[in-house]
């Protein structure tokens, strides 16, 4: 085991681990750290605590010191710096025509570095961009390219729920989407539907996926062939998951049909595994590969 504090350096974003050595540190203090690209000014999000070894990513940095008055303003002063840069950087790719969208601008703390964030359909040659920016900051210039899901993290913005983004305001990092997630939970497959701001799918559909698992577990499908609780059998025509309750359309003697509800509890049928891949039919395949090419639904732009 081995004493860790855990250090965010933007809204949001991922955690890393530092060792706090013998200073008094707490949650919510600003401290400077060394990473991999440089000083940075970082805020503690978790004080100190025993982690195993194994969650630890080797070497395993100290904290070198709590951020005092001086270093704040320095990071105030940075951040002005960044709107400035990001300006000039606008204005350099314009000017050498490059099919690319600036997201943001950022400063590490010691200075020592410019880092800006944006996205493109393809890849980009910006060695000539490089040079003109370096000439200009006279400082390393990094240029990162990133994902729309990154975009969306980094700008932030309102989701369809009238909240703000979940990936801006909490979300650490991103967990893997999957289409089958919003089958599972009887959702629509109509894309504007299912999909956030940045046009992939939205991350919130695993908030439920587990209960609705569970759920859907002990109820049958639609389709599905059950026994009622007067011995009659029938066919599933719909359920709701979360009343647990069956609409059944049964055979009576006269070989009439009807339509009555029923707690699933109350049914007998071939209980379903519970499983990620909830079943899809033909048409609802060839909707989810239309929108799997449209949106990426299938897989994640990760930092």
């Amino acid at each position: 085991m081995t004493r860790v504090i855990g250090v965010r350096f933007r809204p949001a974003g991922k955690i890393y681990f530092f060792a706090p050595g013998k200073l008094k540190i707490k949650t919510g203090d600003k401290v400077i750290v060394e990473t991999a690209r440089g000083v940075e000014f970082g805020s503690v999000v978790t004080g100190p605590k025993e982690v195993e070894d194994k969650q630890i990513t080797q070497p395993l940095k100290q904290v070198i010191r709590i951020a005092t008055q001086e270093d704040k303003q320095k990071e105030n002063k940075n951040r002005e710096k960044e709107k400035e840069a990001f300006g000039i950087c606008l204005e350099k790719i314009r000017k050498h025509g490059l099919e690319m969208k600036l997201i943001d601008a950022e400063y590490t703390f010691d200075n020592n570095k410019v880092l800006f964030y944006f996205t493109a359909d393809g890849r980009i040659d910006f060695r000539e961009l490089v040079k003109d920016l370096a000439s200009v900051f006279r400082t390393r210039i990094e240029l990162r390219q990133i994902g729309v899901r990154d975009e969306t993290k980094i700008r932030g913005g309102i989701g369809i729920c009238g909240r703000a983004l979940c990936c801006h305001t909490y979300l650490s990092e991103f967990a893997p989407v999957s289409i089958k997630m919003a089958k599972e939970q009887n959702l629509s497959l109509n894309p504007t539907k299912i999909s956030g701001v940045c046009g992939r799918l939205m991350c919130c559909l695993t908030n439920e996926e587990e209960i609705y698992e569970e759920l859907n577990s002990h109820l049958p499908g639609n389709g599905d062939h059950v026994t009622t609780p007067e011995g009659l059998k029938g066919d599933v025509q719909s359920v709701n998951v979360l009343r647990q309750l069956v609409k059944v359309i049964v055979t009576l003697d006269n070989d009439e049909k009807e339509i009555r509800e029923y707690k699933a509890s109350e049914l007998r049928f071939k209980p379903r595994r519970r499983k990620r891949d909830a079943k899809l039919s033909k048409e609802e395949m060839e909707e989810l590969k239309r929108l799997e090419e449209k949106n990426g639904a299938s897989r994640l732009d990760d930092n």
